[in-house]
């Protein structure tokens, strides 16, 4: 089997698990891991083992960058305390927690032990944000999860730095040293991050073709993450900064159409690119297991205590930190501070490892500084796919119940109701703009009269779903005016498709018709 159909082969299963698993109501990445340990199991499945530089060049960027562009700005800057301190503090709590377990239950060199620390210390925004999506998480929360995904990588490359030259060179790297180094990546990436946004921020504004306009968008992550590494900065800081700052606008750089273009061929990249890196993951780990020699079965309950521990840490550490900060909240109305279980518990189950982890340890040297083999380096990836593996199933599968234990997530009927709310205001706004310009005789009053027919309908049909008395007439109502539409523009496809093989309309117009009543009809929802 070569390589090219190999890689074929596993983009058809990882698409096929991944529809599945949408499908059946299931976490993609969850399934998709279990598939791939299933299908490298087989006899007969060659060993996969994918360069890192494939995932850290080729598929983490545009991964972030979409992760990094849902991040609402406004509850970014609400969350920026307890961010800072997960970022900062949890990791090098877990860095130097697991690196002294694993040195003490593996047979890794205490600098080995530390290496894995690193590697494994921060959570992954891939995964995070892919579990996530299916979540209905308050946005607050939301982004308080995905924020330290992002934004923990700086501390977690500077502990993986230090920690792969201890055991390289076998030498010790001072204190000054790293916080320069922290500052180096995390600073200098964000310049870079920023830099490129403003660039590109430019380019859009003045762009108004969808193809460019697309392909400027799919460059960017990878434009940033180039930029930052070849500076010598965090090429994932880089380009986390840029999707933050380029999502927070991206409502005034484009219109509509090209919106809706970017946003459907970004899905379709994020979705095949997700797809096949959580199956590599799983695909990974029997072939490494074989490739370990000497181990038998105790990297399996050596990776179970770390993965464990993992989560008693991050129990420790959530817990108090949000006793502190809640207590300091209410301090100035004087409140008693009471310690609610509920966001800690969703916090602390939300740690996934993933893909990060995963590419960070595959870009461990494999000799020392004196060309010797570097002793353990097997056992740490082994050791790290594992716990990958471990969190991205364990934790996968039952974060949506841990969720719904909680009673955070927010209910279908207060999202519909708050929508409705601002459906609502909207279009009174509209209609008085309408009335406005119908006064100054700006607008012809036929059309300001079916404007204004079109506006209070809609009006109506958002008041109607604020009524609690009328909630069931109007979801009756709703539902039949929608059915009632999508026959219709069955009607009018079917129309316009019989008028082109008449050939009364040309190809290019058919095209643009057939656009609008697909825009039209996927407004128009389930039902």
């Amino acid at each position: 089997m070569t390589g090219v159909t190999t890689v074929l082969l596993l983009v058809v299963l990882a698409t096929l698990v991944a529809t599945g698993a949408r499908r059946w109501s299931v976490p993609a990445p969850s399934l998709l891991v279990v598939a791939g340990v299933l299908v490298g199991a087989l006899p007969f499945v060659p060993g996969i083992e994918v360069p890192p530089e494939v995932i850290s060049v080729a598929v983490l960027p545009p991964l972030l960058y979409a992760s990094a562009e849902e991040i609402s700005w406004r509850e970014l800057r609400a969350v920026w305390r307890p961010v800072t301190v997960l970022a900062l503090g949890l990791v090098l709590a877990s860095a130097f927690s697991v690196g002294a377990i694993a040195s003490a239950i593996t047979p890794l060199s205490p600098s080995m032990a530390f290496v894995l620390g690193a590697v494994l210390a921060s959570t992954d925004p891939v995964a995070v944000t892919a579990l996530g999506r299916r979540l209905a998480l308050p946005p607050r929360i939301q982004t308080l999860v995905q924020a330290e995904s992002l934004f923990n990588d700086a501390t977690s490359l500077v502990l993986f730095k230090v920690a792969v030259s201890m055991a390289v060179m076998a030498g010790s790297v001072s204190a000054a040293s790293a916080v320069g180094d922290f500052f180096l990546l995390a600073g200098g990436g964000a310049l870079v991050g920023g830099a490129v946004a403003v660039v590109v921020a430019f380019i859009r504004s003045r762009t108004e073709d969808p193809v460019l306009e697309t392909v400027t968008s799919l460059v960017t992550p990878y434009a940033a993450y180039v930029l930052g590494e070849d500076l010598h900065t965090s090429g994932v800081t880089a380009v986390v900064v840029a999707g933050v700052a380029l999502g927070a606008q991206s409502h005034r750089l484009t219109n509509a159409h090209i919106r809706l273009q970017v946003h459907a061929v970004y899905r379709t990249v994020v979705f095949m690119l997700e797809s096949v890196v959580f199956a590599i993951i799983g695909l990974e780990l029997p072939g490494r297991i074989r490739d370990l020699e000497g181990e038998e079965w105790s990297w399996a309950w050596q990776a179970l205590l770390i993965a464990l521990a993992l989560i008693v840490i991050r129990v420790l550490w959530i817990g108090p930190t949000a006793w502190f900060m809640q207590r300091h909240r209410t301090q100035a109305v004087g409140v008693p501070a009471k310690l609610s279980w509920r966001v800690p518990a969703v916090m602390t189950w939300a740690g996934t490892r993933g893909v990060m982890p995963l590419a960070a340890a595959l870009t461990i040297p494999l000799t020392a500084d004196d060309g010797a083999p570097l002793p353990g380096r097997e056992l740490v990836l082994v050791l790290t796919t594992s716990v990958v593996a471990f969190t991205l199933v364990v934790q996968g599968f039952t974060l949506a119940p841990v969720v719904r234990a909680s009673g955070i997530a927010l209910e279908p009927e207060d999202t519909a109701r708050e929508e409705a709310q601002a459906v609502n205001r909207i279009l009174v706004a509209a209609l008085d703009r309408l009335e406005e310009m119908t006064e100054a005789d700006a607008v012809s009053p036929v059309v300001a009269d079916r404007m204004r027919r079109d506006l209070q309908a809609r009006i109506d049909q958002a008041q109607l779903a604020l009524s609690d008395q009328e909630a069931e007439a109007d979801t009756e109502t709703l539902t039949a005016y929608r059915r009632l539409r999508r026959d219709l523009i069955a009607v009018e496809s079917a129309t316009l498709q019989r008028l082109y093989a008449e050939h009364k309309v040309s190809d290019p117009v058919r095209g643009t018709l057939q656009r609008a009543l697909d825009l039209e009809e996927a407004g128009l929802g389930e039902f």
